[in-house]
């Protein structure tokens, strides 16, 4: 707040009172008075106001200055009521009271959302808990007949697979809470993957070469198996008609770190989708050729990858390759 800005702010007060003192010297002259003793009134008068607008800008400019200053040092602007200094005028005090109970009820309001957010999320975790059972007695009920059909068994694994989509979605927000990190070896997340969908990697043709991935890694190996699903389900979807499906997974040791590529020979990704890629929802022009493709596989890979610590990236050519490689940070904490 500005001298300037405050005088005009006043400027109806001022108005008045000049209006007022205007009158009371034509009142007074008209009773003949001495014009040094109008002088001398009019002198205390503006000396009176200048003074007391002196103090009143100075005190109100230095608390607004504080609540600016507390206010751009906030990160959570919620909590600026808190950081306020008593204030020593009655419009700070209004402010504080308003500020108080905007924050009060701000508070309110997001402790409602969250309490329906976590029944909402209790709710679809017992879901896909209840709805797995149906999906586990159908994939045993294949197996044990006498000729069992491949492309039924894909297709119960693709309905677990989506399933299973559901529940990390649902506990991504608070999947921290659900880590156990360890070294584990990449080789052994990976098998663990291809075993759990080696019935649609053999009904598409697919072939799998893998090379250094007896490297270990700091990471949860339950998460990464869910990351790397996600990859091989996108291979799957986003195949060439045109020749077999490759996929090739190697690891390459780094000063920094590991990095664990994932390389197919699927259709591609258009330069122009690229960079959107793991932004939620996002399908681009492949997504529309595929009618699973939500949007939410790389969403989640992104994200489950970024609360593990480790990054992920992906370069592809339209119509040759995709590549992702996952770089997991070396664990400086046993010295490695």
């Amino acid at each position: 707040m500005t001298i300037r800005e405050y005088l005009w702010d006043r400027r109806a007060g001022y108005g008045t009172l000049a209006a007022a003192l205007s009158l009371s010297l034509l009142f007074l002259a008209a009773f003949r008075t001495a014009v040094a003793a109008m002088w001398l009134l009019s002198g205390i008068f503006l000396i009176s106001v200048t003074l007391h607008s002196i103090w009143d800008y100075t005190r109100k400019k230095a608390y607004y200055s504080r609540v600016l200053t507390s206010l751009e040092d906030l990160d959570q602007k919620f909590l600026l009521p808190e950081m306020l200094p008593e204030p020593l005028f009655y419009e700070g005090t209004l402010l504080e009271q308003v500020l108080s109970e905007c924050c009060k009820s701000m508070t309110e309001h997001v402790a409602e959302h969250r309490r329906q957010n976590r029944e909402f999320r209790e709710y679809i975790e017992l879901w896909v808990h209840e709805v797995k059972i149906p999906v586990a007695s159908l994939q045993l009920m294949v197996h044990n007949l006498a000729d069992p059909s491949e492309k039924m068994s894909v297709q119960l694994r693709r309905i677990d697979d989506d399933i299973e989509q559901v529940l990390y979605y649902a506990r991504a927000e608070n999947a921290e809470k659900d880590y156990l990190i360890q070294e584990t070896p990449l080789q052994k997340i990976f098998g663990s993957t291809a075993v759990k969908n080696r019935e649609a990697l053999q009904l598409a043709g697919a072939q799998l070469e893998t090379a250094g991935l007896e490297v270990r890694v700091l990471t949860d190996a339950k998460w990464m198996e869910f990351i790397l699903g996600q990859l091989l389900d996108n291979s799957l979807k986003y195949r060439s008609p045109d020749r077999p499906l490759q996929i090739r997974v190697w690891a390459e040791e780094q000063k920094d770190g590991v990095s664990l590529h994932y390389r197919d020979n699927g259709i591609g990704i258009p330069a122009e989708d690229l960079p959107y890629i793991f932004e939620k929802t996002f399908t681009g022009s492949n997504g529309r050729l595929a009618s699973r493709s939500t949007g939410m596989g790389l969403y989640l890979v992104k994200n489950l990858c970024r609360r593990l610590g480790h990054r992920i990236e992906a370069v592809s050519a339209t119509g040759e390759y995709t590549e992702f490689t996952i770089v997991f940070s070396r664990n400086t904490l046993f010295g490695d």
